[in-house]
């Protein structure tokens, strides 16, 4: 509902009309996706729950855009790039970024981490404890848009 709220007040609040936000329900294909993500690499569990009901998040319009890669996005990406390899963790699946080219892991151990440039192969810090706490964040930033 606050995602709604917040493109309801938009164009009032910035001027002009709001990008295309989204978040896309799962569907027998994004499922087909997940499953052959799954037997591509080891995929956190989280990731995989969260691929079960969501497909893919758009938030051009929420601080700086954030989104939610589709998980058929996601294997391409791990087939062209691999996993992200962070100092101290198993290796981490990018399954998000932001406008700014930033990339968003998910590591075995459930924390998420968020590259320090716009690079697969650059630094990564903790950006969230876990999947929940990143969602939360970004729920967060649509609140104080409102």
């Amino acid at each position: 509902m606050t995602l709604t709220d917040m493109m309801k007040s938009f164009q009032a609040r910035h001027g002009f009309p709001p990008g295309r936000n989204l978040v896309a329900l799962a569907t027998v294909e994004s499922h087909q996706a997940t499953d052959a993500l799954v037997e591509l690499t080891p995929i956190p569990s989280d990731l995989t729950t969260m691929y079960w009901a969501i497909d893919e998040v758009s938030l051009p319009d929420v601080d700086s855009g954030y989104f939610i890669h589709p998980a058929s996005m996601v294997a391409g990406h791990y087939r062209e790039y691999g996993a992200v390899q962070i100092d101290g963790e198993e290796p981490a699946l990018v399954f998000a970024s932001d406008r700014g080219g930033h990339l968003f892991a998910l590591a075995g151990s459930g924390r998420v981490w968020r590259s320090a440039t716009a690079s697969w192969s650059d630094q990564f810090d903790l950006a969230a404890a876990d999947l929940q706490e990143f969602f939360e964040g970004l729920a967060r930033l649509i609140i104080r848009q409102l």
